[in-house]
């Protein structure tokens, strides 16, 4: 009988555990056990007097608020205080900005999938389809990506009169200041459409639509600002540009030297209280053309004009002004992987007066967290725009080609070791455009600051990927520039990507997980408030449920690991029901592990920036599937739709079991190793790679037509014309898809040796005289062979074009070029 009450409590109290139940349920389930064990006399009297005393002492403490608070929760919350790392107000700002979202659910361990499943992805207005359709295909028509990148190193005139005409400028600034008022995920859109142009166009556009003085005006501006500034922005007669970043610093923008001292001087002839600036900024996008200039800079007031004598320094703050303003200097350009405008601003001595601050004198000292919520809005839209454009570039041009190259007369795209570069392409265009429309849409509810650092780090990294693999697999079409190469200008931009907006460092290894871990916790922000503002009793409600929770998730993911994940929830069935079931384990584990962490390094964590990043890593391939999945229940459904997301959603997966276990080996206590690799990993990694049946699936479905294609392909520009480098793809691809079967006829007969002649024209006439195939089937043929050649031609110039003598040749004739040179 006491084995069996035993054996009743123990699965009673795992039940507890995995079920969350209140405190006042466990206090119940003790006594009960106690009562059971002097039932069936397993304790004698004395024994049960005794026990029964420190139950009732243990049970009071615990459950009496009022003595749990001065008994146990008062020396706790002492100690806590000592031990809580400093912050400064800085990392305060950067915490406190934006808003958590859906990762907060997949860092809590229990995500409400109907959160996600029933989230309304913003959809397109008919003006904002309208102006994706028509103004975004005109500006692109109007621009030649090598003249502007080899030649020109400018956008042509007629595409900068079009971009003010059509207000592409003000995207984000309300129609009720004459701007277009588009949402986050029309923004998205474009950006990604002029991407596949040009980067040097969407680059443009993207940045007065991102961080920049339009977002702090309709932020943070104040009416009079709006009213000054904001229609300029609106008609393009103002070009705008934003100082932050300089010679001593980069990711920490805190460590900028720019200084800016409140003072008396004089604007025009009138003696007024101004701030006087001297700064220097660098690799700032637009600066070369801006005319006005948001700048960034630490302010100082030594004699109290602000108001506060005994407060000097007041931080970062931000201003508006115009270039032309007397000792402001807009320096050389910089000359980065793309033609776009970048470049330098330097003042000294700059006289402004103290209404040129955004938002006027009150703002003064705000700027950093003006610019991190501006900054973690800006992050979800414009670089993972860029991204996109260079997935969808991937996917639907490297399939032409792969589709069109024969090598060892086979398409190459048919070559197992090609389709591993193909494969992932696909995967990962896949989980891009996923990626895009969630964090967009998200974007458009709230400023998800978190997400938006997961979507900028992966998505550009991902950028990287695809391009790369792309490269790989055209081979000398990449590598030989020209007007026919729709890939070396993105390989040679991926760098600024990266590095822009938060190195991409910097932002795996020190801001998902360590601005994750506080803001989308469930009390771990909430109880360092309660610290900060010294409320035992909020402190106190907090801390007992914090245990809770960590008891909940530890035993939920142990529970969930040895069951393979089967008394997870999933809110669909069949085969995708397995996927949701994992990532909750997999949510749970994370919950546990970072509860487990903090509790044993705690502030430490900070500085151990690799474990950080691998605790990010899982965060981030968290939200990653969760797109995923969400995107494929979107979407058709199809058997081609199918493969793609369960290899997007295999390499998710593999990816976090890849995190936690590079986590468990080094992490530096040894209890909680052994402790991790129970609860997290008890049987190992069981995360496998995607394998290579599901790689050739959808390197084989890049190389046809199907609806995924063109849902991974929709906002590529299509309209450019034959002589455009993906309108001449598009027109192979086209002729393939009518003409390929007669080719394929063709092909087998000559490589059979049954055809005579030395070149495609002489053995298709000897086809038909020989009635191996019809007329029709030649012309069609041929057709194909010339759009084949034309695919996997590359340009040649002459050494005077090359060296800067344009006028030596046109485009016209260096295209002509390689055709002239054929002989087979």
């Amino acid at each position: 009988m006491t084995l069996t009450i035993v054996l009743i409590a123990l699965v009673a109290a795992w039940l507890f555990a995995f079920m969350a139940a209140p405190l006042w349920l466990w206090t119940l389930g003790a006594a009960a056990l106690i009562a059971a064990f002097g039932a069936v006399g397993a304790l004698g009297a004395t024994a049960l007097i005794v026990v029964g005393v420190i139950f009732v002492v243990v049970a009071a403490l615990l459950n009496i608020v009022p003595l749990r608070r001065a008994v146990l929760t008062k020396p706790a919350f002492a100690i806590f205080k000592k031990v809580l790392p400093e912050m400064s107000s800085t990392e305060r700002e950067v915490l406190e900005s934006g808003d958590v979202w859906w990762e907060a659910e997949m860092f809590r361990g229990r995500p409400d999938w109907e959160k996600l499943l029933s989230f309304k992805y913003t959809k397109l207005s008919k003006e904002e389809q309208s102006f994706l359709d028509n103004e975004c295909d005109e500006l692109c028509k109007l621009c030649d990506d090598w003249k502007i990148e080899f030649e020109d190193k400018d956008l042509p005139q007629a595409a900068w009169n079009y971009i003010r005409e059509k207000k592409f400028f003000s995207m984000l600034i309300k129609k009720e200041y004459g701007g277009l008022g588009f949402s986050a995920n029309a923004q998205s859109a474009v950006v990604t459409k002029l991407a596949t142009k040009s980067i040097t166009l969407a680059v443009t556009v993207m940045v007065p639509n991102s961080l920049g003085p339009g977002e702090l005006l309709m932020h943070y501006g104040t009416d009079e600002q709006k009213k000054h500034w904001l229609p300029g922005l609106v008609d393009g007669s103002e070009i705008p540009c934003f100082g932050l970043t300089g010679p001593e610093v980069g990711s920490d923008a805190t460590a900028m030297p720019d200084l800016g001292d409140v003072c008396e001087g004089e604007i025009d002839g009138k003696k007024t209280v101004g701030i006087r600036l001297t700064f220097s900024k660098r690799y700032i996008t637009l600066a070369p053309v801006a005319t006005v200039i948001g700048l960034a800079f630490k302010l100082r007031d030594p004699d109290g004009f602000l108001g506060d004598k005994n407060k000097v320094d007041y931080g970062i703050t931000c201003v508006l002004l115009p270039a032309s303003t007397p000792g402001v200097h807009i320096g050389r350009r910089h000359y980065p992987g793309a033609a776009f405008m970048n470049g330098t601003i330097h003042g000294r001595d700059v006289f402004v007066p103290l209404d040129a601050i955004i938002g006027g004198p009150q703002m003064a000292g705000k700027g950093w967290r003006m610019l991190s919520e501006c900054l973690s809005a800006g992050r979800g839209i414009s670089l993972p725009a860029l991204s996109v454009a260079a997935g969808q570039l991937g996917y639907r041009m490297t399939g032409v080609y792969a589709r069109f190259r024969r090598q060892f007369k086979v398409s190459v795209g048919k070559f197992e070791g090609v389709q591993e570069a193909t494969g992932r392409i696909a995967g990962h265009a896949y989980t891009l455009e996923a990626m895009r429309v969630l964090t967009a849409s998200a974007v458009d509810h709230c400023a998800p600051s978190v997400t938006t650092a997961i979507a900028k780090y992966h998505m550009t990294e991902l950028m990287r990927k695809i391009i790369m693999d792309g490269m790989d697999v055209l081979g000398g079409k990449g590598i030989q520039q020209g007007p026919r190469n729709f890939m070396a200008t993105g390989y040679k931009a991926t760098p600024v990507a990266i590095t822009v907006e938060g190195a991409n460092i910097l932002t795996r290894n020190l801001m998902i997980y360590g601005q994750g871990a506080i803001r989308c916790h469930q009390y771990v922000f909430p109880e360092m408030e309660a610290a900060r503002e010294n409320d035992l009793i909020k402190f106190d409600k907090l801390v007992f449920g914090h245990i809770g929770f960590a008891v909940n998730r530890a035993v939920r993911a142990f529970t969930l690991a040895l069951t393979g994940s089967k008394l997870a929830r999933a809110p669909v069935d069949g085969e995708f029901a397995d996927y949701f079931r994992k990532l909750e384990r997999m949510s749970s584990a994370l919950a546990f592990t970072s509860d487990l962490t903090m509790g044993t390094v705690g502030g430490k964590l900070k500085f151990m920036e690799r474990m950080s990043a691998r605790l990010g890593d899982v965060l981030s391939q968290l939200y990653i599937a969760s797109a995923v999945l969400k995107f494929y229940l979107e979407g058709s459904k199809s058997d081609a739709e199918r493969a793609h997301a369960r290899w997007a959603l295999d390499t998710c997966l593999y990816e976090i079991g890849h995190a936690f276990d590079g986590y468990i080996r080094n992490f530096p206590v040894a209890w909680a190793r052994v402790l991790l690799r129970i609860v997290v990993l008890p049987f190992g990694n069981s995360f496998k790679p995607v394998s290579d049946r599901r790689n050739a699936r959808v390197a084989d479905l890049i190389l046809e037509q199907s609806d995924v294609r063109e849902r991974l392909s929709w906002l590529i520009f299509k309209n450019g014309g034959e002589h455009d480098p993906i309108g001449r793809m598009e027109h192979a691809w086209t002729i393939s898809l009518k003409c390929e079967a007669a080719y394929v006829k063709y092909f087998k007969l000559a490589n059979h040796g049954q055809l005579a002649g030395d070149t495609v024209a002489e053995r298709l006439a000897d086809a038909v005289q020989r009635n191996l195939m019809t007329r029709d089937e030649a012309e069609q043929a041929k057709a194909y062979d010339d759009a084949r050649y034309d695919v996997i031609l590359t340009d040649d110039f002459s050494k005077e074009y090359l060296a800067g003598h344009f006028a030596a040749e046109k485009l016209s004739e260096i295209e002509e070029a390689g055709q002239l040179a054929r002989v087979a």
